[in-house]
């Protein structure tokens, strides 16, 4: 069985996928040093080094799904124009854009997520928890802990990858960045829906 202390020590030393923290682990029976050198061998660990360095390069990639009623647009960085034209981080843009018509994030990171559906989501948790009869010295708990679970479920990096639930988004970001040897970003999307009233920010007017 593998510690969920152990799967923290580990991505805190390697900044890793949670994912590929838990595999390595198995394959060296929870031995946190060994699972950091197969990390290692890998590459995962040293694509995460690799995430300082500046992305202007990339590719707006689509989706379109449903007989046109469902589309996203997508935004994906690289370091060079090189490995942006190559088949496999095209690939990768194509089966991004994908994932967003099929599992509808709200935003790249959980820090993106408005701080209005924030606080809503709060509200909710907070008046579902005493409803559930729970003590009020550990609502603030509670609350917190499904916060974190509205975060994985609606926060691209973290939700389950559609193509491999054993990965999360992030997980394959990292291997991607692994295999092409450069920095990439998931920089942005915008997911399109047949009859769904689209909120345009003043940022995006003011272009």
């Amino acid at each position: 069985m593998i510690s969920a202390k152990s799967v923290k020590e580990l991505r805190d030393a390697t900044g890793a996928g949670m994912m590929d923290c838990k595999k390595a682990l198995s394959e060296t029976n929870g031995d946190v040093n060994k699972a950091l050198e197969h990390l290692r061998k890998a590459g995962i660990a040293k694509a995460e080094k690799k995430s300082g360095r500046s992305t202007k390069e990339g590719l707006i990639d689509f989706y379109i799904h449903q007989g046109g009623k469902l589309g996203v647009l997508v935004e994906v960085n690289c370091e060079t124009d090189f490995v942006a034209r190559t088949e496999q981080f095209q690939n990768f843009t194509k089966d991004i854009a994908m994932h967003i018509a099929a599992s509808n994030p709200i935003s790249v990171k959980r820090e993106d997520i408005p701080s209005d559906i924030i606080e809503k989501e709060k509200e909710i948790f907070a008046e579902l928890t005493r409803k559930e009869g729970k003590p009020e010295n550990i609502i603030d708990k509670i609350v917190k802990g499904r916060l974190d679970k509205f975060f994985s479920e609606n926060s691209l990096l973290e939700q389950t990858y559609v193509k491999d639930p054993d990965k999360t988004v992030q997980d394959i970001l990292t291997d991607i960045i692994a295999k092409l040897g450069e920095n990439i970003s998931i920089q942005r999307f915008k997911r399109f829906q047949l009859g769904e009233t689209i909120q345009v920010s003043e940022e995006e007017t003011s272009d």
